[in-house]
């Protein structure tokens, strides 16, 4: 059988924090469990964050107006990508499971892990109008978000000063990994670890331990599939009519970002869809 990988990108300046620390958890579970296991130290690295035009070897394809998406699915097309993402590229190429390890800042990721992101998973490699979301390029693959806040956990309640959680993860758990086509596990966050004392911290990374145990045989989130939505650009890619007139007499939301006007699915963005409300909201790998 031949040996699984996982991949961890991970951004943290010190190699003695606590993000470094759940890094090493995971490294040391998932080696145990037979996975080669790769890491991305983005800032040892010294990754560059900013997308530009010297990701791409050799003329441009409109010199004139550089549009970088365009460019870059050429320049992959063609094998004309820098050498750093080319690198990046085959980790996730190889890897059967992705855990982004970071500190939460203003609500998103690291501007170096943002870099990894827009400059990695370019378009063609990652994903196109005709693969995205649960027709995505990997699909086969799982991904999860692993990070610390500095707010403890009550100020991402719903009537907490920061507002809800789900909404935070949204953007990067839907609009990055999922559209991407991961099947994505549910987030792991640390709470506030740098305002608790010893042992909590230590709790924290016996709780990781134990769920990277069994990580991979998790359900993932839900997302709503491609299939509810005309994905056309004369249907302007919304929910097909029937859809949204079977969803009237629904409690929530189909999601938290296709909420309907309704409240929002509790904690979709945060834990895995319990088996007993699989007629409530439709399964993402249907």
């Amino acid at each position: 059988m031949a040996q699984k990988t996982a991949l961890i990108v991970y951004a943290h300046q010190s190699p003695v924090s606590f993000n470094a620390a759940v890094r090493d958890v995971a490294m040391q579970e998932l080696a145990a469990q037979g996975y080669r296991v790769l890491v991305s130290d983005l800032y040892t690295m010294n990754f560059k964050a900013n997308a530009t035009q010297n990701d791409i070897i050799g003329d441009l394809k409109t010199p004139e107006h550089f549009q970088y998406g365009d460019e870059t699915m050429s320049a992959w097309m063609e094998g004309r990508l820098s050498d750093d993402i080319v690198a990046e590229q085959r980790k996730v190429e190889e890897a059967e499971l992705v855990i982004f390890q970071f500190p939460l800042y203003w609500f998103s990721v690291p501007a170096v892990m943002k870099g990894w992101i827009d400059r990695v998973l370019t378009q063609g490699f990652a994903f196109s109008l005709k693969n995205m979301y649960n027709n995505g390029v990997f699909k086969d693959k799982k991904a999860m978000l692993s990070f610390t806040t500095g707010a403890m956990q009550t100020m991402f309640k719903p009537d907490g000063i920061n507002g809800d959680i789900n909404v935070t993860l949204w953007p990067l758990q839907n609009g990055t990994l999922h559209f991407c086509g991961f099947q994505v596990l549910a987030p792991q966050i640390f709470w506030s670890p740098a305002h608790c004392p010893a042992d909590v911290r230590t709790a924290m990374l016996d709780g990781w331990r134990a769920r990277v145990k069994g990580l991979l045989e998790e359900k993932p989130l839900t997302f709503a599939p491609c299939e509810l939505f005309d994905l056309s650009f004369q249907g302007g890619f919304r929910l097909w009519p029937k859809v949204r007139e079977e969803r009237e007499s629904q409690t929530y939301g189909i999601t938290t970002g296709h909420h309907l006007g309704k409240p929002l699915p509790p904690d979709n963005q945060i834990k895995a869809q319990p088996a007993d409300e699989s007629s409530a909201q439709p399964d993402c790998r249907n």
